[in-house]
């Protein structure tokens, strides 16, 4: 154990803090909090354990969802996307009955989608454009490929759900290239801007982690909205590089609670497959004492200071790109 409370990691192994899709994610509108402290992960309260996931199980009733507060990304319409030329149709999405759609797997944080196309440019910007399904839709390999997944319009953790808000990496005429919150750790596919089922919508709000200098920058567009010095993970449990997604907010309002709120993303471990029982999604959340900023202190989440984590919270709406350099 070091000064923190984290046991030194080891491949293959559950990691040591709670996995950020534990808990409930909270709807739209709202905002809710993911990792404790190791000597703390048995003891808290306010995150859901998954049934057939949890090694360690963790009272679900404590969990809190408040209904105010939360940010919200500008709607736009459709003339905003690429268009058609007569030289260039658009091309038709495979059809797809209810039935194939369900049979297919769902994009969630708990799932792998091994046919999933990785992210051809992690490291690039975005024009921070999300889609919202309202409906389950289906994620295709490319434009006019064969379906892939269901994207579901809502990411569930226990009894609680929130809205899946995913970021457009890629456009072509009628389709948009998205992140999804699977592993591999990259995962992309292709939805039909022509399905009525897809909310379009657009953040002005983006992070960037740099590792090396162990700090976490807010941009509003190109304007920097603040910096912060951070930790990241340790040597062997390292904080996976890449561009990824806010994909919820959780509110923990335990005693003990390490961090008030969490937010887990669109990533995960490389080193460990499990977080205190989930499928080892990393997170940015707050940490009791401030000896674990500048420095490589996590098992792969993001810990930042609580003023940081209060203004992404409020500010950043969910599907909002976080770039890991």
């Amino acid at each position: 154990m070091d000064k923190d409370g984290d046991q030194t990691p080891r491949p293959n192994q559950t990691g040591h803090e709670q996995d950020a899709s534990l808990g409930p994610n909270t709807p739209p509108g709202r905002r809710g909090s993911t990792e404790p402290p190791s000597s703390a992960r048995n003891r808290r309260s306010g995150l859901a354990a998954i049934a057939g996931l949890a090694a360690v199980t963790i009272a679900l009733a404590a969990a809190i969802i408040i209904t105010s507060g939360e940010p919200t990304a500008t709607i736009t319409t459709l003339p905003d996307t690429p268009h058609a030329s007569a030289s260039e149709p658009i091309v038709a999405p495979q059809e797809i009955n209810a039935q194939s759609l369900a049979e297919l797997p769902h994009a969630t944080t708990f799932t792998t989608i091994s046919a999933a196309p990785q992210d051809p440019a992690p490291s690039a910007r975005t024009s921070g454009r999300i889609i919202h399904p309202t409906a389950t839709i289906a994620v295709y390999a490319q434009p006019g490929g064969p379906p892939i997944a269901a994207l579901p319009a809502q990411q569930t953790f226990g009894e609680l759900r929130t809205e899946t808000k995913v970021p457009v990496i890629t456009e072509e005429p009628g389709w948009a290239q998205v992140l999804l919150p699977s592993r591999p750790n990259g995962s992309t596919g292709w939805v039909s801007l022509d399905d009525p089922a897809v909310s379009v919508e657009r953040s002005k709000h983006r992070l960037v982690v740099d590792r090396a200098r162990f700090t976490l920058t807010l941009f509003e567009q190109d304007r920097h909205i603040g910096v912060w010095t951070v930790g990241i993970g340790k040597p062997g449990a390292i904080t996976p590089v890449g561009r990824t997604f806010i994909l919820s907010s959780i509110l923990d309002t335990s005693p003990k609670a390490f961090s008030r709120v969490v937010l887990p993303l669109g990533s995960h471990s490389d080193t460990y497959s499990s977080y205190g029982g989930g499928p080892g999604t990393v997170g940015i959340h707050s940490w009791p004492t401030p000896a674990v900023f500048g420095r490589a202190s996590s098992d792969g989440c993001i810990r930042v200071p609580a003023d940081a984590l209060d203004v992404i919270s409020r500010t950043v709406p969910l599907g909002s790109l976080v770039e890991i350099t």
